[in-house]
């Protein structure tokens, strides 16, 4: 199943100086890898714009980029509230057995016994391990742990077969 659908990475959160950088709220797990995805394609509401990234770094616990085309704070205070999105082409390649949470929503979940169970809806991470939020005829949360109660995950058939009770 190839999605081409965007993702959301992140949103610009406010302004920083005064030559035209913003504050970025990311979504990546380590936040300053949003700064590796260029161009972002930023929508707020029915608008969308592309922008490269030309700049950016780690600034305290904020992350600052420079956008091609930003050169003053009031520029860039116009794009505070836009969301960040990149396609999947500009994500890294993963290994066997690797997947991005955006590749696992909306996979069909059944059991290996052949219960349907409803599809994946999103993914949440606990502390302990993470957790595939499935929506049926009610929600299941179930442990993400291949090879214990994820059997196996098709993304061509959009299929995760899982060892799970479908009454718990």
């Amino acid at each position: 199943m190839s999605k081409q659908q965007q993702i959301n990475v992140g949103k610009i959160s406010g302004v920083f100086g005064i030559k035209g950088w913003v504050k970025v709220f990311s979504f990546t797990d380590c936040k300053e890898n949003i700064l590796n995805y260029s161009p972002w394609l930023l929508k707020k509401s029915s608008e969308t714009k592309s922008v490269n990234v030309i700049d950016g770094k780690l600034q305290g616990k904020v992350v600052v980029a420079q956008l091609d085309g930003i050169t003053d704070r009031d520029q860039a205070a116009s794009f505070m509230g836009w969301d960040i999105f990149i396609t999947p082409d500009q994500l890294p390649k993963v290994a066997k057995d690797e997947y991005y949470w955006s590749d696992l929503i909306g996979l069909a979940v059944e059991t290996n016994m052949g219960v349907q169970l409803g599809v994946v809806e999103s993914l949440m991470e606990t502390g302990a391990n993470d957790v595939v939020i499935v929506k049926g005829e009610r929600e299941r949360v179930i442990p993400f742990l291949q090879g214990q109660t994820i059997i196996t995950i098709d993304l061509d058939a959009g299929r995760m077969i899982v060892d799970w009770d479908p009454d718990f």
